[in-house]
């Protein structure tokens, strides 16, 4: 239940939202973000995040600036004192009568709190379990995970409800540039691989090596999908992924195209688009997918229990562990068996289905991972929500 505490956020028509994350979080914070722009006519929205997660965020058409940061606090450890300072001095000359601090349950908000207060802003809402005195004006206490756990769009839409901003859709938005489109369309025109079956991105990359699916495990996979369906199957990653890639190009007995290293956040969005089915490991690509209704395959670490896909046809694939939810970016007892023990089998499987039938995009909800009163099985599980 959304407790209102929205007295005085009408008359707030200048909001710093900060969201130091991936690009895939600031994706799944874009119903919240819409719902913030929409609740006061001619509010301007500013978003403090990463640099990774300014590529989506240079995508999202309610923010109005954004704001480029590498917190200390945050992977990788980075300390530039005087670079603080100048944000601080930045944040307080912008004139914002608010900030909205985004975080996942596992991070604590304080931090970046702490920037709101020293650059004078005078109202800050988050998400905290603690006591925050002046740091936070609007504190809305953290059931998750001890009470329950939501998927990330609903916490962020819920943190915001707090303000009486409600959105009209509750689904990922990102405006693609028709730029990226041309190049997109040219890129793939330029596959020079022939064949019939459907169009399938594969993203075998990750920000995490917890995340990743076994790469000869991912080339077994789509040599099947040629085999079985005569897939085009086209690889995709960034500058960093493409090693990555070429181990499971070279690893595949049957050929694949690769367009790693070679799109831009915007571009790699277009194809995403252009697929008729993403095969993705849970990162970035995987809300790309959401946002522009492109069925999608995930790969699920049991990290986390909040980011599987929202709303968009879909199958979450994954091994059931006692080891759920660790939170780590390597896996801590070294087996990687909830992603490991997931067969190529399984995939093709999720795709043929996806392919072959029509879905009415629905709701992602935790039903589709499991859940901590349940039993423990040792099947893999493959569902469509």
């Amino acid at each position: 239940m959304v407790t209102a505490m929205h007295s005085t956020w009408h008359l707030k028509r200048r909001l710093l939202c900060v969201r130091l994350d991936s690009a895939g979080d600031v994706l799944m914070t874009t119903p919240a973000l819409l719902a913030l722009k929409e609740a006061v006519p001619g509010r301007h929205l500013t978003l403090l995040t990463s640099p990774m997660g300014a590529r989506a965020a240079r995508l999202v058409p309610s923010l109005d600036e954004i704001i480029e940061f590498e917190p200390p606090w945050m992977e990788p450890p980075r300390a530039n004192a005087a670079g603080d300072r100048a944000l601080i001095n930045r944040l307080a000359a912008g004139g914002y009568d608010g900030a909205v601090v985004f975080s996942s349950y596992t991070q604590n908000p304080l931090p970046a709190a702490y920037l709101v207060y020293l650059a004078g802003i005078p109202s800050c809402l988050a998400h905290c379990r603690e006591d925050a005195h002046h740091l936070l004006s609007d504190r809305v206490p953290d059931p998750e995970p001890q009470q329950r756990v939501r998927h990330e769009v609903r916490r962020q839409l819920d943190l915001v409800a707090t303000t009486g901003a409600q959105p009209k859709s509750d689904v990922l938005t990102i405006a693609i540039p028709s730029t990226a489109r041309r190049r997109a369309r040219a890129a793939l025109a330029t596959l020079r691989i022939p064949r019939d079956g459907p169009l399938v991105v594969a993203h075998v990359g990750g920000s995490a090596p917890s995340h990743r699916y076994p790469p000869q495990r991912f080339a077994e996979a789509l040599d099947l999908l040629v085999a079985e369906q005569g897939a085009r199957v086209v690889l995709t990653g960034d500058s960093s992924e493409v090693k990555l890639v070429e181990f499971v190009r070279g690893a595949m007995r049957t050929e694949a195209d690769t367009l790693a290293g070679c799109l831009e956040f915007a571009e790699l969005c277009a194809v995403i688009e252009a697929a008729d089915v993403l095969v993705s490991n849970n990162t970035a690509p995987v809300h790309v997918a959401a946002a522009v209704g492109t069925p999608v395959v995930d790969l699920y670490a049991l990290t986390n229990p909040q980011h599987g896909p929202w709303r968009v046809a879909h199958r979450v694939l994954y091994r059931d562990v006692p080891c759920r939810y660790c939170s780590k970016s390597v896996c801590p007892v070294g087996h990687h068996d909830c992603l490991s023990q997931v067969k190529p089998a399984d995939i093709v499987d999720a795709v043929r289905a996806l392919v072959d039938s029509t879905f009415e995009p629905v709701r992602a909800t935790l039903e589709a991972l499991p859940q901590t009163k349940l039993e423990r099985g040792d099947a893999t599980r493959a569902r469509a929500l």
